[in-house]
């Protein structure tokens, strides 16, 4: 929009695409989480072989997610994974991500807040270096989604919009099927 730079992006775009055809082992992989506004000209026939739409993630990739954010970090075992990827429920996982990072670095204020007052004589013993339940809590907490609840719904529409197009008619108009 501002001075055409769209248009020239869009163009740049559609001739490295058409100057790859004959080559072979090129792929041209691509990302949006605007949908909605991708140029009718990148999604004719025979620029893009594969549409493929990811969906947000479910309990076990939640889980997955958070086991892998957390695989090096000193969780108590008060602290259940499971029953935070339920909570999670419409969370990206860039959002399940970021809850891990808030909450480790509430666990080491923590730490280093009970550290200063042992120093200064106002509190004893060790303040326990793991994430706690209580930490995730104050995360999950201050974390907002950054998918709405619109934004899913359009999401979704745009999947089934792709596995429309993907069928097939013949000549008698009956469908052939889908082409995966």
């Amino acid at each position: 929009s501002g001075g055409g730079a769209m248009d020239r992006v869009i163009n740049q775009m559609l001739t490295e695409i058409d100057g790859v055809g004959s080559k072979k082992n090129v792929f041209t992989v691509g990302a949006t989480n605007r949908p909605d506004i991708i140029d009718p000209a990148l999604m004719r026939p025979g620029r893009l072989d594969q549409l493929v739409h990811i969906p947000m993630p479910d309990f076990d990739a939640r889980h997955g997610i958070l086991k892998a954010s957390l695989r090096k970090a000193p969780l108590s075992p008060d602290v259940k994974l499971d029953v935070l990827a339920k909570v999670l429920v419409d969370f990206t996982g860039a959002d399940c991500t970021e809850i891990c990072q808030h909450a480790a670095k509430l666990a080491i204020r923590d730490n280093i807040e009970h550290s200063i007052k042992v120093e200064k004589g106002q509190a004893t013993g060790d303040p326990g270096r793991t994430i706690m339940p209580k930490h995730f809590e104050e995360a999950v907490r201050s974390s907002r989604r950054s998918v709405s609840d619109a934004d899913i719904l359009e999401y979704g529409g745009f999947a089934k919009k792709l596995k429309g197009e993907k069928d097939v008619a013949n000549s008698s108009g009956t469908a052939l099927g889908n082409f995966k």
